[in-house]
């Protein structure tokens, strides 16, 4: 950008013991859908995130001796705050990240306060354990109590969405946090900083850091005073996590990829299956990793799920995320797309059917847009199980159509990956249901409908898709430690 369109800049700053704090170098960040600056993201490393740490450990105690209900009333004011910007938010979140203004406006940042409001309830009703062993004299009884600093990396793709799931449950159990942002979409967590002091939120208690991975994350994940760790994203990133914290014994949770499937038994109502799929595969440009990227259909419904499907995902419009009748945004950055299509291109080259979208359909954008990472819809039919199309996280709108004969042999197949996150099964038959649910290596399992979420329930992968669950009771766990404590009376 020239110099006179660089000022008008959106720069952050670290927020660091309840103040915002100047960085020494910056690095950009792009608005996806128009492939220009826009705003410029401090490149925090060891003496940023020594700082946050030290501020988070000052504001430890007081903080920690709160009690449950009046952390519950700070969450639920922060929560308030944010849904009374949430058209601020919505508008950031869809420029910074390219997603459609209405999944902002109905996904993102709706649950973001969800977030806040379920943990300063759930704070609340968490009871201990109490055992009694008379013939010894004896009672035992669990205390819990917060770990201290909680270091949190969060990704790009539901950024405000996934950065509350964790600051919210580690603040409510009394921990203090220092938060790195993804640095491509950073905006949101800076904006909900401002409000921070509003809310109550003593100084210190939610630091945040912006930068990279390689140099604020890997400090923050480095710092001895920092003795868990919890992080979404990629599978990657996480083995050096836990290399780097293996020396200092931290407690990890890891949220990590996924390779989805869609079972499509030939009992499956379509109606309902087929815009849900739809749904499920392009959702958020098919940037969520509960997105399903593997389907299976029964062979005596193949051809007519095809067509019908195919039909579906080409009425879904690519475009300016800010217009409300767009269902697909622009993909988060210039590398990811060209990732994204290389994926379609290897599965071409080996012989699959695009069906639609990329390299297929003509992709038209508006005149502001014509730089911006969009890509359609597609669909790719006749791929082999072993090929990486079937077997890596694509991470884009792009999804995988394939026949299968038996129920047993599509549970082999569904399978057959490194992930095991989460998985849609669709048949009106209830026996068959249970049994293919209870045999799928997944967390979740939706049936005859997706992405439904009781956060109470326990959230998270098997296999290469994790370790450690979150949810009210799983959360809570996590982010506090027990004590036995046995009285002789």
């Amino acid at each position: 950008p020239t110099m006179a369109h660089s000022e008008a800049l959106l720069v952050l700053e670290n927020f660091i013991g309840g103040k915002f704090v100047p960085c020494s170098s910056y690095i950009d960040s792009y608005n996806p859908s128009t492939g220009d600056v826009y705003c410029r993201v401090p490149d925090s490393g060891k003496e940023e995130v020594e700082a946050a740490v030290k501020a988070a450990k000052d504001a430890f105690p007081i903080w920690s001796s709160k009690s449950p209900l009046e952390r519950s009333q700070i969450l639920n004011k922060l929560a308030d705050l944010i849904e009374h910007d949430l058209e601020a938010f919505a508008q950031a979140e869809s420029k910074d990240q390219g997603k459609t203004i209405t999944f902002a406006r109905m996904v993102d940042i709706p649950r973001a306060v969800h977030n806040f409001r379920f943990f300063a309830s759930s704070i609340l009703h968490h009871v201990t354990e109490c055992t009694e062993m008379p013939t010894m004299g004896c009672v035992h009884y669990t205390s819990r109590a917060p770990v201290g600093v909680a270091g949190l990396i969060s990704p790009w793709n539901l950024p405000l969405y996934l950065l509350t799931w964790k600051i919210a449950p580690a603040i409510a159990c009394g921990n203090t946090v220092v938060a790195k942002p993804s640095e491509m979409t950073s905006v949101t967590a800076w904006m909900m900083c401002q409000l921070l002091e509003k809310a109550g939120v003593p100084p210190g208690v939610v630091n945040v850091v912006f930068g990279t991975g390689a140099k604020a994350g890997e400090a923050l994940v480095c710092h001895p005073d920092v003795p868990l760790i919890s992080f979404t994203g990629s599978t990657l990133t996480a083995q050096r996590i836990t290399e780097k914290s293996a020396p200092h014994c931290k407690r990890l949770s890891l949220e990590l990829g996924g390779k989805n499937p869609a079972i499509i038994f030939d009992d499956a109502d379509l109606s309902q299956c087929i815009p849900t799929t739809v749904r499920s595969s392009f959702a958020n440009q098919g940037e969520i990793c509960l997105c399903t990227s593997r389907i299976f259909v029964q062979r005596g419904i193949y051809n007519e799920f095809l067509k019908r499907f195919v039909e579906e995902a080409k009425k879904w419009k690519t475009g300016n995320p800010s217009d409300p009748t767009i269902n697909v945004g622009a993909l988060i950055s210039k590398e990811h797309l060209e990732k994204v299509r290389n994926y379609v291109k290897k599965a071409q080259a080996e012989g699959a059917r695009v069906l639609c979208g990329e390299g297929v359909d003509p992709l038209t954008l508006p005149p502001g847009n014509q730089k911006g990472y969009f890509m359609l819809p597609t669909v790719i039919a006749e791929v082999k199980d072993e090929s990486c199309c079937m077997q890596e996280e694509i991470f884009g709108p792009v999804t995988c159509v394939v026949a299968f004969d038996t129920e047993e042999e599509v549970i082999k197949r569904a399978n057959g990956v490194k992930y095991g996150l989460a998985a849609a099964v669709w048949s009106g038959n209830v026996g068959r249901v249970h049994r293919v649910a209870h045999k799928l290596q997944s967390g979740l399992v939706w049936t005859n409908c997706w992405l439904v979420r009781d956060l109470n329930l326990p959230f998270g992968g098997m296999k290469a898709s994790g370790i450690g669950r979150e949810g009210a009771k799983d959360s809570y766990e996590f982010f506090t430690e027990v004590k036995t404590i046995t009285i002789k009376h």
